[in-house]
């Protein structure tokens, strides 16, 4: 497989280049937009003021602003809002953060505590996204309605990457299928029409997914909050071509994703390196430090950015197997343009070297930042744990020797591998194998409890109850509902019509190099091939770099543009309808009428060139969020052909760890009268 990742990760070079010079949707939009919405918010209080700030929304808000601008704007001080008592010596103390019970509760307390010792506080709370009657219900309840003047904050879809933007609402995967708050999908919908406020209409709707269904049906009403797209005159015709909308529940398979976003850094991760010694010349400037003290020394927050970072783009989306061979290149050629200087000697030769000086830099910081990371991540993949997760996550995935993969489970257990980990070997088993022999499923749920502790009952009670039936006996017993029954997951099925599972051989090598199952080492998710269902059907049937090959006779290597076919029209689930139907939830396919506008000579002009002078978006939509490796996944489809980009649209980031511990309703809390600025 080392072989494979390598020539992919080159070709994948190769595709970014060409695809990097194709226009984008200029998503920095909606993070000007986002930050005038927060300034106009803090300017309607006048005067000096003390923020108290969600800490949930201290990372969204990292995102599209800064603490200079806050304190321009009039803030004095910044506290987290959480239980405890709050001073403030301003006037005007403004509450930020989400709708949530909790937080109107601490609020509360806050204000009448205030009160009860005669301070003198003029209260604004600022929900985001938008008011709700339930908290003023509660603020009535608690005799403090009249006290505090309630307005909104409208966040919404913050840009993380320049082909990626989220509502980075962590939470949504609980809300929807733990807690059965629907709320996200109204939000969701506010979101996407003004997402088409600003770039055009969505032409053509589809998706996978229940609650996915009940999103698409909002997206062609008329909400009280904004008016129907299609009654707007004023939106832009639609650079779009459609959007697809797939909930969380039908992609399941990632519970055998990784993490693989890291903002914790070491400090001398961070510095700028000094430049190779003139008197060494043959020094590598990687400047890789021992991993020890990388481990043990202090850490400090940092935001990876292609605005800041050279390398990050050329790395986000490799396969782990091929960033050390892609280092290893880059450090070699860092190398030789630095002993460019040594060969420099009239004064032009010098003078260019100077003007590279400054780019040479920033790429030697970047590869240092990459390989101490890359050298603190092999710690953890050279484990013996970790590889054993590895061996039976595949195993799982070829449905090999399924009992002797839950005996590996239990064995890890024993070792001290994390709950995140077991919890979710188990969900991959029981998707896998539609259920884990009763027997065996107590056995190990007893064993969990046991090591981990009983408080994460209601965990495993919530993966095994609607609408999540993830975690199942096999067979399911007589009294189980209809529900649990219907949300069996025909995996084996789908391996094979959607070809999930690329094997591990010389032969298949070729297949995986082109293959969005490069992302995940052989396996393809089931969330990106529902994609290519709809926008590059060739790819879920076929390696289409093998056919494009076939059609090559000029002998061109890998990566060669003339290899890259040109994306077909979205004509909806054509060819899949019966694959589809074998996968719980809702299918559906809206078309939206659009009506004539000022710029309809320019799109009738339009209509009239070749297919391959067009290039349209397809927006996808993760609700419930999407992983780092997913973007990884549709960022390797969209380089397979040429005419297509894709907008990555969610409602947050996820992990396999984080969707486990918001179930269990895990996570770090911050000090209550903790100050933002120490």
């Amino acid at each position: 497989m080392a072989a494979a990742s390598a020539s992919a990760s080159d070709a994948q070079t190769s595709y970014g280049t060409e695809r990097d010079n194709e226009p984008r949707l200029d998503v920095e939009l909606l993070k000007d937009t986002a930050r005038k919405a927060l300034i106009d918010t803090l300017n309607a209080v006048n005067g000096v003021k003390t923020l108290v700030l969600d800490p949930t929304l201290a990372g969204p808000l990292g995102l599209v602003t800064e603490v200079a601008l806050l304190k321009h704007h009039g803030v004095d001080k910044m506290f987290w809002l959480e239980p405890g008592p709050l001073t403030s010596t301003a006037t005007n103390v403004v509450y930020l953060c989400r709708p949530l019970i909790k937080y109107v509760k601490i609020i509360a307390d806050q204000v009448k505590t205030h009160i009860r010792e005669s301070q003198k506080h003029r209260y604004t709370l600022f929900l985001v996204p938008r008011i709700s009657t339930l908290v003023s219900r509660i603020l009535e309840e608690e005799g403090i309605l009249g006290d505090i003047t309630i307005s909104s904050y409208n966040l919404q879809f913050i840009p993380i990457a320049d082909d990626v933007i989220s509502l980075e609402n962590d939470a949504a995967f609980k809300e929807l299928w733990v807690d059965g708050d629907e709320t996200v999908i109204y939000n969701s919908a506010l979101a996407l029409n003004s997402l088409q406020k600003v770039y055009g209409r969505f032409p053509r709707i589809l998706g996978k997914g229940d609650y996915a269904s009940r999103l698409a049906t909002l997206l062609t009403k008329s909400l009280p909050d904004q008016p129907s797209p299609l009654s707007d005159p004023s939106i832009p015709s639609a650079p779009f071509d459609s959007l697809i909308i797939i909930d969380r529940t039908c992609l399941v398979d990632e519970f055998i994703g990784l993490k693989n976003s890291h903002v914790e850094l070491p400090v001398s991760l961070l510095t700028v390196p000094a430049a190779p010694n003139p008197s060494n010349p043959n020094a590598t400037p990687s400047g890789s430090a021992s991993i020890t003290p990388l481990i043990n020394e202090k850490t400090k927050k940092h935001h990876l950015s292609t605005a800041t970072d050279p390398l990050l783009a050329e790395l986000r989306d490799l396969n782990f197997s091929s960033v050390g061979k892609r280092l290893s290149k880059v450090a070699h050629r860092l190398d030789e343009d630095y002993k460019a200087r040594l060969q420099a000697k009239t004064v032009a030769q010098i003078r260019d070297f100077v003007g590279k000086l400054g780019g040479l830099q920033g790429e030697h910081q970047a590869l240092r930042l990459h390989t101490g990371l890359s050298e603190m991540l092999s710690l953890k993949t050279r484990t013996e744990l970790f590889n054993k997760s590895l061996e039976v996550q595949q195993n799982l995935l070829a449905s090999y020797e399924v009992s002797a993969q839950i005996s590996a489970i239990e064995d890890m257990i024993a070792q001290g591998a994390s709950m995140q980990t077991i919890v979710r070997l188990l969900c991959l088993a029981s998707i896998t194998s539609g259920g884990i022999k009763a027997k065996s499923l107590d056995s190990v749920k007893r064993e969990l409890l046991q090591a981990y502790g009983y408080n994460y009952l209601p965990l495993l009670l919530s993966l095994a109850a609607p609408p999540l039936a993830i975690l199942l006996p096999n067979p399911l017993p007589i009294s189980a509902a209809p529900a649990v029954a219907g949300n069996k997951y025909p995996f084996i099925t789908l391996r094979k019509s959607l070809r999930l599972l690329i094997d591990d051989n010389p032969e298949a090598l070729e297949e995986v190099e082109n293959d969005i199952s490069y992302t995940y080492s052989g396996y393809a998710p089931i969330s990106i091939r529902l994609v290519q269902c709809v926008a590059q059907k060739s790819g879920v049937i076929s390696n289409p770099a093998e056919r494009s090959s076939a059609d090559d006779g000029n002998g061109k290597g890998k990566g060669s543009s003339a290899r890259k076919l040109h994306a077909h029209p979205i004509v909806g689930w054509k060819g899949f309808e019966d694959v589809l139907g074998t996968i719980p939830g809702k299918t559906f396919d809206i078309a939206q009428k659009v009506p004539a506008s000022a710029n309809s000579t320019a799109s009738s002009v339009t209509s009239l060139m070749r297919p391959q002078e067009q290039t349209t978006t397809t927006a996808v939509f993760f609700l419930g969020g999407c992983t780092y490796t997913e973007i990884a996944a549709l960022r390797w489809v969209s380089r397979q052909n040429k005419g297509r980009k894709f907008l990555i649209v969610t409602t947050g980031i996820v992990s396999g760890n984080s969707l486990v511990d918001s179930i269990a309703s895990t996570g770090k809390n911050l000090s209550a009268t903790k100050d933002v600025n120490t």
